[in-house]
This record gives C-alpha cells, structure tokens and sequence, in this order.
C-alpha cells in the first residue's frame, strides 16, 4: 500500500492505493481504510479491477458534492493505464469550501499523486509446464529455460530429468522451438493444467 499526503486549503487529502484484483478485494481494502480514519470527513475511493472485457469499475463521491471527487479518481485510475488497482483518498475538511471545480483539482492532484508514488508492475500471463529432458542436454536446456525467463517449479530425476516450469504464455512457442531444435525433435513441452 502507498499512502500519499496533500493539502489543499487547510484540507489533508490522504491518497491511499493497493493492488485489488477483484471489487471484492477493493471493498475490502476500503472499509479498511474508513475503519484506519474514523473522523475523516469523506472517503472518496474508485477502484477497476480485472483484464480485457471482463474490468469492473466502481467509484463514490462518499457525500462529496456529485461527480467532483469519484469520477476524477476513476479518470486518474483509467488515464494510468494501471488495472487491479483501488484508490481510496480520505479528507479532513479544513474548514475552507473548495468549490467544485476547487474539489475535482484536489482529488485530481491527490490521485496522481499517488500513483506516481506506486510501484507497480507488468502483468504477465504465465502458464506452467512439463518437459523431459536426457540428462546430456540438462545444461543446454536449462540455459535456454533461464534466457526464456522460465521460473522452475519442480525437478525430479530418474530415467531423464523431469523440468515443471512456469513461462510468459508468449514466449512458450519460441522455447518449444528451440528445445525441439537442440534435441533433434524428442523435446516437446506439455502444458499442464
């Protein structure tokens, strides 16, 4: 979670933000943070959560005058290009009225703000996979299985070494074409569920 402080008027905008991969997760991760501010005045929060067709979105303007807090934050959450991500910004009203185009500035800010303080990373769709190896090719295949990024899972030694690995969906056709050119064929890679 990252938390990013800012003030406007008097007023504290608490930005706080968090990986959520469900509306589940997100509302979770909201009445965390009203139960963190109790006496904060308004908890604004905007959320989108899952890939492609399938992202649900959801905003409040927590008792903000409506559309100057919500949908500026969901419009900060969709101009990042970032999914799986809630943002909840908490006020502590400091006694001066912003206005509403005073309102959709601070909670613009705020949300900017704290995304650009979040780390965040690539989401890659990863499958995990079998293959069997002889053990005079081992070495060779597992330098091809580091240069594809592979993470390794399992090994099992007997006849042959068993490899179960964990690769990016997009680079499995470059390596089962590379571990059938090392091995003249006998190398295939089974995906397994």
């Amino acid at each position: 979670m990252t938390v990013v402080e800012t003030r406007v008027s008097n007023s504290r905008f608490l930005a706080a933000v968090t990986a959520a991969s469900s509306a589940t997760a997100a509302h979770d991760f909201i009445r965390e943070r009203r139960a963190a501010d109790p006496d904060a005045v308004h908890h604004v929060y905007a959320f989108r959560a899952g890939y492609g067709p399938s992202v649900v979105e959801g905003m409040s303007d927590d008792g903000e005058p409506s559309g100057t807090s919500g949908p500026p934050t969901l419009a900060v959450l969709r101009g990042s290009g970032i999914g799986d991500v809630v943002l909840v910004t908490t006020r502590y009203f400091g006694g001066t009225k912003l206005g509403t185009g005073g309102l959709v500035a601070a909670y613009t800010a705020a949300a900017k703000a704290a995304l650009a303080a979040t780390p965040t990373e690539l989401k890659v769709e990863r499958i995990d996979c079998r293959i069997s190896v002889p053990y005079p090719l081992l070495q060779r295949v597992q330098l091809l299985l580091r240069e594809a990024e592979a993470r390794m899972i399992d090994e099992s030694f007997g006849d042959g070494v068993e490899l179960r690995f964990r690769i990016a969906r997009a680079r499995q056709e470059t390596l089962a074409a590379s571990l059938r050119d090392l091995s003249s064929g006998r190398i295939s890679i089974e995906i397994v569920d």
